[in-house]
């Protein structure tokens, strides 16, 4: 069963970034060139995205967290770790960079590797590599928090 409703949402998931874009490299791309506004070409049809994505997990956080527990599980999962280090910082920063020099970020990779590009198959491949390079740095440097700390 909790099989069925992951694939259901990543499915639903992925047909929202395929409607809205999101897995099109250049809309991505168009969205952030801000310096073609003055020129008219910037293109801001995915702020509509991004402001529907707020509201949806605006409202699901708050009708979620009315719950004890969640639907298919015996608890929720919450991050306890609630102080900011060099990573929390970096991590955003690299992502975005990435996502702003790619025009793909991680979700929308997945669903555009349907499209057979090399291109994107060696982006999910880089990005995999990058995920276990991260992984296996931070499992083995103590954070900056921890050593000032000491």
């Amino acid at each position: 069963m909790i099989i069925f409703v992951q694939f259901t949402v990543g499915l639903i998931f992925g047909l929202g970034l395929l409607l809205s874009g999101m897995s099109n490299p250049e809309k991505v791309l168009n969205f952030l060139d801000f310096a073609a506004i003055r020129f008219g070409g910037w293109d801001p049809s995915l702020i509509l995205v991004m402001a529907g994505a707020v509201g949806v997990t605006f409202a699901g956080f708050r009708l979620v967290f009315r719950r004890r527990r969640p639907v298919l599980g015996d608890q929720f999962h919450l991050p306890s770790f609630q102080t900011l280090d060099w990573r929390i910082a970096t991590g955003p920063a690299i992502f975005g960079i990435g996502w702003g020099l790619a025009g793909i970020c991680p979700g929308p990779a997945f669903v555009a590797l349907g499209y057979g590009s090399p291109a994107i198959v060696l982006f999910v491949t880089a990005m995999m590599i990058g995920m276990a390079a991260a992984r296996m740095l931070a499992s083995r440097r103590p954070s900056l928090a921890a050593v000032a700390s000491e």
